[in-house]
């Protein structure tokens, strides 16, 4: 694999996880308001179940950075991400002013979910934790 294309994994999985990491940070500002529209989705134990979605994004989010456990991270936050979309961006059920609104945010999800299968596939790249640790061992 030459410079370009190991530059271009990192790239990836660096773009792929912003979202995540960005939305984990701006949720550890906001737990009581996350909680409450979890709750508004019929998540029980909202106040809980927070803290691990924060957990999910941030911590899911950087392991797919520096590509420690990629494929694992990657497989959670295709599951996390579909269970997101199902949930909170069900547009077949919104009312007709929200339908497009929500369609545009689950498709969003659904691209997201075939970024993550990616690396689930092809693992985190050459310029990764992973493959540092594959070549030491």
């Amino acid at each position: 694999m030459d410079a370009s294309a190991k530059f271009v994994a990192l790239l990836g999985r660096i773009l792929i996880a912003a979202i995540f990491v960005r939305a984990g940070i701006n949720k550890l500002g906001t737990i009581d308001a996350t909680a409450a529209e979890m709750a508004s989705h019929g998540i029980p134990l909202s106040n809980i179940l927070v803290y691990g979605t924060i957990l999910m994004e941030l911590g899911g989010g950087l392991l797919l950075i520096v590509g420690l456990f990629a494929r694992c991270a990657a497989l959670a936050l295709f599951f996390y991400t579909m269970a997101l979309a199902l949930i909170f961006h069900a547009y077949w059920a919104a009312p007709a002013a929200q339908a497009r609104l929500q369609a545009s945010f689950f498709f969003g999800h659904l691209s997201m979910m075939g970024g993550m299968l990616m690396v689930v596939a092809f693992g985190a790249g050459a310029w990764s934790l992973d493959a540092a640790l594959r070549r030491q061992g």
